[in-house]
C-alpha cells in the first residue's frame, strides 16, 4: 500500500488524512522510529490482531514483535534497508510475528519510509498469511504423500493438459513432471485416441470412470493400468479438471497370457497324446508291412520304393515324437549316436525350406565322438536353433554403405575336453570328453537386455503371433537333460552363436556295431500272445512273427487276452500287449497276470508311455518296451532278446512270487 504525500505537510503525525486512514484502517499498521526500531504509532486494527494496548505497543520496539530466533533476521534487514532503500520506496516481504498470547502468525508486511515529527518513521501495514501458508503447506504435504503413492496419479484439465504428474507416474511412464507438466495427456501417453475420449466423456457425464487402458512409455514399450478417473468440480457444479490413477498391471497381463499358453499347451498336450496314440497305431502296420514286402521283393525299383516308404513313416513317427516332447515333455530313447548325422539331415532339411539368398554352411571334425541322447530331441534343438538363426537373418537391415549383407548360416561340429574351470561355471556339468555344436548366423544380434531374457518361457522378441517364446526354453531343457550345457555371444547387427555341449564317449561310429546289418534271428515255434485293440496292428505283428517262425494267438483286449492266456498259460511262450486299451489296458492286464502267478515275460508297446505307468509295469517285472510305430526289425529282435535271457534265467526281469494271504 502506497501512501501518497502533499508537500507542505510536515509529518504524518500532523496530517488529519493520515489520521483517518491509519486508524481507521482494517489492516494492522503502526509507525517505528528508523533509527530505535522504537514504536512510535499503532492503529485499532493492530492492537486487536496482536492484543497488546496502545501503551503496551508504545513501550515497545519491533523486535518484541518478533520469535526470539527470528530477531537477528530482523536487524540485518533494517540495516540492509537504511542503506539501499530510498525514501518512499515501498518494501514487502514475508515475515513471523509474535502476538500477544504468545502464538506466532505469518504476515505479508509492507515497509514505506515516511516522517514522523522529527524522526525517520517507516509505516508498517500488515495481512495475516497464517491460513493462505497453512494451506500451501497442506498442499505441499499431500503433494508429496501424492509422490509417496506408487500409483501413477495425474491431473488434467478439460483441455486434456496435464496439471499435476506425480512420482508415481514418473515410474511409471518414463516422463518427469517437467516433461509432462503442459502438455497433452493423451498425446504423452500415447492412449487408444477412441478408448481415451470414451473415458473423458462418460466421466463428463458421470462424474467417474474406471477400466483397463494401454498406453505407452516414454521409451515406446506398451504399458497396461487399471484406470480410475473421477470429475474435480469448482464449486458445487462447475467441472473443472479430471483426477487420474492408474495402476500397472502390465506383468499381471503379461502373467494372465502366459497363463493362457499354458492353458492351451496343456490342451495341445492333451490332445497331441490322443493323436500321437492315433498315428503310432497308423504308422506301425505300415512300418512291419515294409520290413515284410522287403523280405521278398527281389526288382531294385520295388526296394527303392519300399526305402521311401519307410523313410518317411519313421519321419513321421519322429515328427509325432517332437510334438510330445514339446508338449507333455516326453522322454526319447537315448542311444549312441553320431552328431555329424543329425548336422546332415538337418543340412537337407533348411536347404530345401530355408531361403535360397541364406549361404548354408556345415562343417564337422571326420572323427567326431558319439553322444548319448535322443535323436529327435537333438534334431529339434538344432531345428529350433537354426529357424532362430533363420529369422535373424531376415529380419537384419540391409548396410548403411548399400553392399550387399552377408546372410551365412553355419552349423559347426567338434570334440573338445571340458576341463574342470568350465564345468564348475556350468553346474551339473562333468569334466571330460564333449562335443560342441555350434550355430552361427549373421543377423540382427542381441543385446546384453535381451540374452539376459532369451532362456525364459514365453519371452520372444518375435512379432506377435510370430513366436511363442518356448523355442529356447525348450532347447536349454533337451540340453541339461542330456546332461550338456549351452552358451550363448551375441553382438547387435553382427550376429549371434550358440554353442552346445554334450557329454560324448571317445568311439567313433564305427566302434557301434549296426545290428541293422545282421538279419534278425528266427524263431522256434515259440507260442506269443498278441493282444492289440487295433486289427491292422494285431495282423501285422502276427504275419510279421509268424513268417519268422513263430506261433502267434491274438486277443483284442485285456480281458480277452487274460481269458485266452488262462486256458492256454502252458502253451504261451511271450506276451506281447498294446498299453492303452479299452476294457483292460496293459497295466490291468499285467496285474491280472501276475495274480495268476504267471512268470510268463510280457513286452509293452506303446505310443506315449507316461512315466507313472512305466514304473507301475516296472515294478510288476516289465522290462521291454516297444515304442510305436516300430519295425519288423525291433519287433523281431525285442522278441528273440527276451526270449533267449528267459531261456537262460527263467525269472530273469521278473518280481518275486507274490506272498500267501
Amino acid at each position: 500500500m502506497t501512501i501518497e504525500l502533499e508537500p507542505p505537510v510536515a509529518s504524518l503525525d500532523q496530517d488529519v488524512s493520515f489520521h483517518l486512514i491509519f486508524h481507521r484502517s482494517p489492516l494492522p499498521m503502526w509507525v517505528y522510529d528508523d533509527a530505535t526500531l522504537k514504536v512510535l504509532a499503532v492503529n485499532d486494527a493492530a492492537i486487536a490482531k496482536y492484543g497488546w494496548s496502545a501503551a503496551e505497543f508504545l513501550a515497545m520496539t519491533i523486535e518484541q514483535l518478533r520469535p526470539p530466533e527470528d530477531v537477528p533476521l530482523l536487524r540485518a534487514y533494517c540495516e540492509k534497508m537504511r542503506h539501499e532503500s530510498s525514501p518512499g520506496l515501498n518494501q514487502t516481504c514475508l515475515w513471523r510475528h509474535r502476538i500477544k498470547s504468545g502464538a506466532v502468525i505469518d504476515v505479508e508486511s509492507t515497509w514505506l519510509e515516511v516522517p514522523f515529527g522529527k524522526e525517520t518513521g517507516v509505516l508498517v501495514i500488515t495481512m495475516d498469511r497464517s491460513a493462505l501458508k497453512q494451506a500451501e503447506e497442506r498442499a505441499r504435504d499431500q503433494a508429496a504423500m501424492l509422490d509417496l503413492a506408487s500409483d501413477a496419479i495425474i491431473v488434467h484439465d478439460l483441455e486434456h493438459n496435464v496439471v499435476f504428474w506425480n512420482r508415481g507416474a514418473q515410474r511409471l511412464y518414463g516422463w518427469t513432471a517437467e516433461d509432462a507438466i503442459g502438455s497433452t495427456a493423451s498425446g504423452l501417453l500415447r492412449a487408444d485416441e477412441r478408448q481415451f475420449n470414451e473415458a473423458f466423456y462418460a466421466t463428463l457425464e458421470n462424474g467417474e470412470w474406471s477400466g483397463e487402458m494401454k498406453e505407452h512409455h516414454a521409451d515406446g514399450h506398451e504399458v497396461f493400468v487399471n484406470s480410475r478417473w473421477t470429475l474435480v468440480r469448482e464449486g458445487a457444479y462447475k467441472p473443472r479438471s479430471i483426477l487420474v490413477i492408474n495402476t500397472d498391471v502390465t506383468e499381471t497381463r503379461q502373467l494372465e497370457r502366459q497363463f493362457l499358453r499354458a492353458q492351451r499347451l496343456e490342451a495341445i498336450g492333451t490332445l497331441a497324446s490322443g493323436i500321437a496314440h492315433d498315428l503310432n497305431n497308423i504308422l506301425s502296420p505300415i512300418l512291419m508291412a515294409v520290413g515284410m514286402l522287403r523280405r521278398d521283393a527281389k526288382d531294385p525299383t520295388v526296394q527303392r520304393m519300399l526305402n521311401i516308404i519307410e523313410t518317411s513313416a519313421e519321419r513321421g513317427a519322429g515328427v509325432v515324437k517332437q510334438v510330445l516332447t514339446f508338449a507333455r515333455g516326453a522322454e526319447g530313447e537315448r542311444v549312441l549316436l553320431q552328431p555329424k548325422h543329425l548336422i546332415s539331415e538337418l543340412a537337407k532339411i533348411m536347404a530345401q525350406t530355408f531361403p535360397r539368398d541364406i549361404d548354408i554352411q556345415t562343417n564337422f571334425s571326420p572323427d567326431l565322438w558319439m553322444v548319448s541322447g535322443d535323436a529327435t530331441q537333438l534334431h529339434q534343438v538344432l531345428l529350433n536353433l537354426c529357424v532362430n538363426a533363420r529369422d535373424a537373418i531376415n529380419s537384419a537391415p540391409a548396410p548403411a554403405d548399400g553392399s550387399e549383407p552377408r546372410r551365412v548360416l553355419t552349423v559347426f561340429a567338434e570334440n573338445t575336453d571340458v576341463d574342470a574351470p568350465l564345468a564348475a561355471s556350468n553346474p551339473g556339468t562333468e569334466p571330460g570328453p564333449h562335443v560342441v555344436l555350434r550355430v552361427s548366423d549373421t543377423g540382427t544380434g542381441m543385446s546384453p537386455a535381451t540374452m539376459d531374457k532369451i532362456f525364459n518361457p514365453f519371452f520372444t522378441t518375435k512379432e506377435q503371433g510370430k513366436g511363442t517364446g518356448l523355442g529356447l526354453a525348450t532347447v536349454i531343457g533337451i540340453v541339461k537333460s542330456h546332461g550338456g550345457f549351452l552358451t550363448v555371444q551375441s553382438e547387435l547387427k553382427v550376429g549371434t552363436t550358440f554353442h552346445i555341449f554334450l557329454p560324448a564317449t571317445k568311439e567313433c561310429a564305427a566302434a557301434v556295431p549296426d545290428l541293422h546289418l545282421q538279419p534278425p534271428a528266427r524263431g522256434n515255434g515259440e507260442r506269443i500272445l498278441v493282444v492289440d485293440d487295433e486289427a491292422p496292428i494285431r495282423e501285422a505283428v502276427v504275419n510279421t512273427l509268424e513268417a519268422y517262425g513263430y506261433e502267434c494267438y491274438s486277443a483284442e483286449d485285456g480281458s480277452d487276452a487274460l481269458a485266452l492266456y488262462f486256458q492256454r498259460r502252458d502253451e504261451i511262450a511271450l506276451i506281447l500287449t498294446d498299453l492303452a486299451m479299452g476294457q483292460m489296458n496293459g497295466v490291468r492286464l499285467v496285474k491280472s497276470l501276475r495274480r495268476l502267478d504267471a512268470q510268463v515275460p510280457v513286452i509293452i508297446s506303446s505310443g506315449h508311455l507316461e512315466k507313472g505307468n512305466q514304473e507301475a509295469l516296472h515294478s510288476l517285472g516289465v522290462r521291454v518296451f516297444l515304442d510305436k510305430p516300430y519295425n519288423a526289425d525291433r519287433l523281431l529282435r525285442s522278441v528273440h532278446d527276451i526270449l533267449q535271457t528267459v531261456a537262460a534265467n527263467p525269472a530273469a526281469g521278473l518280481p518275486p512270487p507274490p506272498r500267501a494271504p
